[in-house]
Order: C-alpha cells, then structure tokens, then sequence
C-alpha cells in the first residue's frame, strides 16, 4: 500500500469514528424538525389535505382542544383510509380517519431512536412534542435521510463499488 493510499485510508476511518459519534449521540433537534400542521379533530379530510399540498407536508397532528397531541393523519391514510374506502373527502372528520393516540418524540431524543421507530414500527412521519404532549415539529423518513447523507464524507461517497469501475455501456440487470 502505497503512502498516498494508506493517508486516504486513514482520513477514511477518521471520518468513519465521527459518523458513528453522529449515529449515537445527534438528537433529533439536529434534524431540523418542521414546524407541524396543527388541526381539530373536527376538520375534514380535505382541509387537512389542502394544508399538507399548501405546506408540502406529508402529514397533520391533530390536538384536542388543550393542543395536545391526539392524532396523526397522514399521506399514507389519504390512500388507505380515505381513497381506498372512497370517503367523501369534504365530509369526513379526521376523527374517524386518523391514527389515535400516535408514538411522539421529543426534540432532545437521539436521531437512532427516532431510525428504530420508523423502521420496526414503519412510521414515515414522527410527530415531536413537548413535556406537556403539545406538538412542536414533525420529524419525516426524508429528514433522516438527508442527515445521514450530510454524515458520509465525499471520499466515502465517491468510492468506486469493488475493485473496479463499471462499465457504462454494459447491460446489466437493472
């Protein structure tokens, strides 16, 4: 192994230990939660899909009338409990197509806890709360993904798959 190489591998494994730093200690707050769409159980379907369109959020809370957290109605239940039930959009109530009582994070949580949750549980979209269950933020699969992106330097990244690189004209099975 030449210098140069065994530098780069070097520079790699560096990199590597502060990934797994970022992995169990970064809290959720580093994700930089968006601010959630607060709704009544009262409102229909269809004012929380406009809000979640006008927004681009894959989701709603829905509080009670403390603004705590009761529900979560998401772009997942539009498609099986709305559409596939062929519900009335403008007359259905979120209370009767939302999911009740949902797992909620708070902000301080580790980031590794929030990925272990969505994927035993598969959630997509994590509502976040404060001591007293009010929402705060809205933690999204796409939020994860875009923090482990930021963690892999660019020599991990750019790394060519084995010992050689593809070949751009060959045909395989994608």
């Amino acid at each position: 192994m030449s210098d140069h190489d065994a530098d780069r591998a070097n520079d790699i494994e560096e990199e590597i230990q502060e990934i797994r730093g970022a992995l169990v200690d970064d809290t959720i707050a580093v994700l930089s939660p968006a601010e959630p769409i607060c709704l009544p159980e009262t409102a229909t379907v269809d004012e929380a899909v406009q809000a979640m369109l006008s927004r681009r959020h894959a989701g709603v809370v829905i509080v009670d009338t403390a603004g705590r957290l009761s529900g979560i109605f998401t772009e997942r239940d539009v498609l099986r409990r709305v559409v596939g039930a062929r519900l009335d959009t403008a007359k259905t109530p979120l209370s009767a197509v939302m999911t009740k009582s949902p797992e909620a994070l708070a902000a301080g949580q580790r980031v590794a806890y929030a990925v272990h949750c969505m994927s035993v549980a598969g959630y997509r979209t994590v509502p976040l709360v404060d001591a007293d269950r009010r929402p705060i933020g809205i933690v999204t699969v796409t939020d994860v993904i875009r923090w482990l992106a930021g963690l892999f330097p660019e020599a991990v990244l750019n790394l060519p798959p084995g010992d050689s690189i593809k070949d751009p004209e060959r045909i395989d099975a994608g």
